[in-house]
């Protein structure tokens, strides 16, 4: 079914027992970013007036306003601002589903693994290599991503299945399986005056002023306030920290990607982090039951 034909049900206020069409929650969700009939309609490549009637025939059918209008300016109302995150997913739910139809639909049938480069190497591995080894097994693109991006290109359909790590990253709305779970250590400057240290807290690092904390994008792109150099990957990091400009927590298991220019000192008091397997809920792939499996059996 053709995107601008599928129908969505959307629960607004209680009592409403409707459909709105996802042609409707686009111009609907233009509108509330961009807070501008104008740039709206010019985002969506139409005129202004019928975007202007959509909305408004919108609000009628679900017998709720959605937008403060003033001649100034437009703020959502709290209706609104339900419908904006609601519509968000639902869209996000429909592309998912088209990419995951289209793959499936591909001569050569595949599955598409997203993991956070740099992490959980050996155990993704083991994981490729004995999947590999089941009768069945298709091909597995491999998606080597930022930190958290793993997550979204899961929940948009770019990915049948992800290894995520919690508690960094968020797995509601998800099935999962935990695989692993380690603790986590502190990376510093081989030579720091810390690195002959049998342990630190989570306190002790926080306060180190000759070694500020990495700081790492927003899912927006931007990078939070503090002293310590932006980082992109944990290439970038990895250096960053041999040359003495930052240190950082992380599991136990990064000991087989460092080099002679770091240290490890223990963190006995910061949170486990534990490897998981997800897949989209109700998924009906074949292979991706198959991965899972022997995930867990491993």
């Amino acid at each position: 079914m053709a995107i601008h034909t599928a129908r969505v049900l959307v629960a607004v206020s209680a009592g409403y027992d409707g459909t709105v069409e996802t042609r409707e929650l686009r111009y609907f969700v233009a509108v509330a970013e961009e807070l501008h009939f104008g740039r709206a309609a010019e985002r969506l490549a139409m005129a202004q007036p019928p975007l202007s009637r959509a909305i408004r025939q919108l609000e009628r059918r679900l017998g709720v306003v959605l937008l403060h209008r003033t001649t100034r300016s437009i703020a959502l109302t709290e209706a609104g601002s339900v419908l904006l995150r609601e519509a968000r997913a639902a869209l996000a739910a429909v592309e998912a589903a088209e990419r995951r139809t289209r793959r499936a639909a591909a001569h050569r049938p595949g599955m598409v693994l997203a993991t956070k480069a740099g992490a959980s190497s050996e155990l993704l591995s083991k994981l490729l290599d004995a999947y590999a080894a089941e009768p069945g097994a298709v091909p597995v693109e491999v998606i080597l991503c930022g930190p958290g991006e793993q997550e979204g290109l899961l929940r948009d359909g770019r990915a049948d299945v992800a290894l995520l790590h919690r508690p960094f990253d968020t797995t509601a709305g998800f099935d999962t399986e935990d695989l692993h779970t380690e603790k986590q250590v502190l990376v510093l400057p081989a030579g720091h005056p810390l690195a002959s240290r049998a342990h630190i807290s989570s306190a002790e690092v926080s306060a180190l002023t000759d070694l500020p904390l990495p700081r790492w994008p927003r899912s927006d792109g931007s990078y939070p306030d503090g002293p310590g150099p932006q980082v992109r990957d944990h290439t970038q990091l990895a250096q960053l920290i041999a040359l003495g400009r930052t240190c950082a927590v992380m599991p136990e298991s990064v000991r087989t990607h460092l080099r002679c220019g770091h240290a490890i000192v223990p963190v006995p008091d910061a949170p486990a982090v534990t490897t998981v397997i997800a897949w989209p809920p109700h998924s009906k792939s074949r292979a991706v039951a198959d991965l899972v499996r022997t995930a867990v059996r491993l």
